[in-house]
This record gives structure tokens, sequence and C-alpha cells, in this order.
């Protein structure tokens, strides 16, 4: 063989034997989570950076290819066989005699429970250090409640797998990283939620999650206020006054440096956000209506606080247009590449 072409041969197999293994699950087989891991698949970077461990049916993966009319990359059953160059490793979750079914844009109890079947074996794969973290495509909160799981989604049931009592969601893009005070949860109950222990261990954990998963030395954390104007001195509203500035002020003691509270209209009308490592909003639609408006498409779910990496894409399972081909993979391939960035820093922190 020519010296040169076997060189590159050489270079190409030494790149590939560097690829960080991530576990992908394929969410609601009726929703748009196959397609969209489908079409990560062939993003060229990603074929560099990561071997993908996809986590679900095999027939299910097939049939969402059929219907789309896009081809499979080359895929192997399993860890140890071989692997063909840029294939595709999947651990099938489903026996050979299962009756797989995809209803696209229905919500079935079945599918619920083959999502979750796939989250079970993805969890144990990254606890069992078989790859470096963990991508969730979406599920369907009502299909998974109706297989039986009592859980609001994804995050709370990881935690209570890994043996976490508290974990933060963290959305994170380009433009920003926003955490929630709450999350999945009614607004009549968030007020409840917001004490100045609960305020001050959330901050400690971002704080942490910063060092640790992003290598920000000294992170800076705006957190917004509950009210509107914040409260304005407790005209309208005493949460800040009462827990918000108080838990900031004890933050501050024990090493976190927060700011706030800021009303969150002027904060993001202002582009105030652009000088934090992160954000924390009170409740959901308070931090993800901004985030969604600016990094739609290509923001990330990310679980802080997990013993393991975990990250998903920052929509849901858009029943209305699964099996048309109109689902944008961008989140899913930056879900990939943030949970293979925070699995090296990780790494990088413990040598």
């Amino acid at each position: 063989m020519n010296t040169r072409i076997q060189r590159n041969a050489d270079q190409v197999s030494q790149a590939l034997e560097a690829r960080t293994r991530i576990a992908i699950t394929l969410g609601d087989p009726n929703g748009i989570g196959p397609e969209v891991v489908l079409k990560s698949l062939f993003d060229p970077l990603l074929k560099k950076r990561v071997e993908p461990i996809l986590v679900g049916s095999m027939k299910v993966l097939e049939i969402h290819a059929k219907i789309l009319g896009r081809r499979l990359p080359p895929i192997v059953d399993g860890l140890t066989r071989d692997l063909p160059t840029f294939g595709v490793r999947i651990i099938d979750t489903l026996s050979q005699n299962y009756d797989v079914r995809v209803e696209l844009g229905k919500v079935t109890s079945k599918a619920g429970g083959m999502a979750m079947k796939s989250v079970d074996e993805g969890i144990r794969l990254v606890m069992d250090k078989q790859v470096a973290g963990l991508v969730t495509a979406p599920i369907s909160k009502l299909a998974i409640a109706k297989a039986g799981y009592n859980f609001p989604g994804h995050t709370d049931y990881i935690a209570q797998k890994t043996g976490v009592n508290q974990q933060v969601m963290m959305m994170v893009s380009d433009e920003m990283r926003i955490s929630l005070m709450t999350d999945h949860i009614p607004i009549r109950q968030v007020s409840d939620q917001i004490t100045i222990n609960k305020l001050i261990a959330k901050l400690k954990q971002i704080n942490r999650s910063l060092i640790r998963d992003f290598g920000i030395l000294r992170p800076k954390i705006a957190v917004l206020g509950l009210n509107p104007h914040a409260g304005e001195g407790g005209v309208l509203g005493d949460e800040e006054k009462n827990a918000i500035i108080k838990a900031i002020q004890e933050a501050g003691n024990r090493g976190v440096i927060a700011l706030g509270p800021f009303p969150a209209d002027a904060f993001f009308g202002n582009k105030m956000y652009c000088g934090y490592d992160a954000i924390m909003a009170m409740y959901h639609d308070q931090g993800l209506i901004p985030f969604k408006t600016l990094s739609f498409g290509s923001g990330v779910n990310f679980t802080a606080g997990l013993p393991i990496v975990r990250t998903s894409p920052d929509h849901g399972t858009a029943f209305d247009i699964a099996g048309r081909n109109e689902a944008n993979e961008g989140s899913m391939i930056q879900a990939i590449h943030l949970a293979t960035s925070i699995a090296h820093q990780r790494d990088t922190n413990q040598r």
C-alpha cells in the first residue's frame, strides 16, 4: 500500500479510537426523537469527536428511517463487536420478538414504556462507566404516566435512579446559561418553594457545576426576582426581601458570587445576561421563554448536580410534525457535543 495512504488510514483509525462514547436514547418512538437522533449521526464534527451508542429499539430506528427516506449508517449491536469506519453502535432494549409499534403523533402507554426502558439502560451504561455521558431524546410526560411512571419527566427520574435528592435544570446555549429555582410545578406553588435555604442550596449547586463542568474558576450568577420589578421594595410582593435578597447575601458569605434580584423584563430586554456566567430564574417560563426565544434549535438542557453527565435537546416530542422530515436536529447535535465537552472537563478535573 502507498505509504501516504497507509499513514492517512492510521490517522483515521487513531482518531476513531479517541472518540468519546456517548449513550443516546431514542425517546418516544411516536415523536421526533428517533428522527433527530438519526439526522445527528451524519454531522461531520460529531463523527470525529463522538462514538454514538444508541439505546432503544433497532426496529424503531429502521421504521423511522424508512418513513423519512433516509439511509442508516453502519450499525453494530453491542459494545464489543468490531465497528466499521464511522459506524454506530446500538444497545437494543427490546427482544427480537417484541411487538414494536410506531404510531406517529399518538400518546400511548406502549411508547412511554419503550422510551423509559431505553432511559433505564442508558443510566446503567453511564453508571457502569461504559460510556462517558447520556443524551436523552424527548419523551412524553403523559405517555410515561400511562406506562406507570409517576415522574414529571426525565430529570426527576434520572435523579432518583442516580441517588440524588436535588438537581438543577440548566439550559445552555452560546448566549446564556439559565438555571431554574423551580421547574415543573404549577405557578401557584412557586412562591411556597422559594425559601432562603432552598435558594442557597441551588446557588451553591449552580456555582459548583460552573466550576466543575464548564471550567469557570470564579462564576458570576445573576438572580432574577419573582415579582414584577423584583417586588418594588415589597409593594408588589415580599418574596424578594424575605427570601431572595437574604439568600444572595448568605450565598456570598459562602463564596458564591450572586447578584440581584433583577427584574426579569429589564434583565433580558437590556441584554444584561451577557455579563453573567449563569442566571437563576424563579420559575419555568420566566427562564425558558427568553431562552428559547434566543436559542431555540440550538439550546441544550443539562442536568447539573448529577453524578453522571446528562443532556437533552431543548424541545419536546413534537408529535404534530413526527414523521414529516421537518424536525431540526440542531439541538440534539449540540446536546451530544455538550455532553462530550462536560465529560472531558470532569475527566480533566480528576487528573
